[in-house]
């Protein structure tokens, strides 16, 4: 999982909008891992999940997904 997560960044990195990433174990679960994406805005982040290089890159690390609300604006 953590070696299929540096492609995914490397290819969310190139796109517009993206302002950084980090990858680490969920505060409250040791057991799960959290992937924390931040972006100039909402536009950015959905643009770049259509990208295909980010579809490729991502299948690996989706597949761990849970299925459960994870984007929040901040400011």
């Amino acid at each position: 999982m953590e070696a299929a997560v540096g492609p995914l960044l490397e290819a969310l990195g190139a796109l517009p909008g993206f302002r950084g990433g980090d990858f680490g174990r969920a505060a409250d679960d040791p057991t799960l891992w959290a992937l924390v994406t931040r972006w100039d805005g909402v536009g950015s982040y959905r643009r770049a999940l259509s990208a295909a290089a980010v579809k490729i890159a991502g299948a690996p690390v989706w597949v761990h997904a849970l299925d459960e609300p994870g984007v929040y604006v901040t400011e």
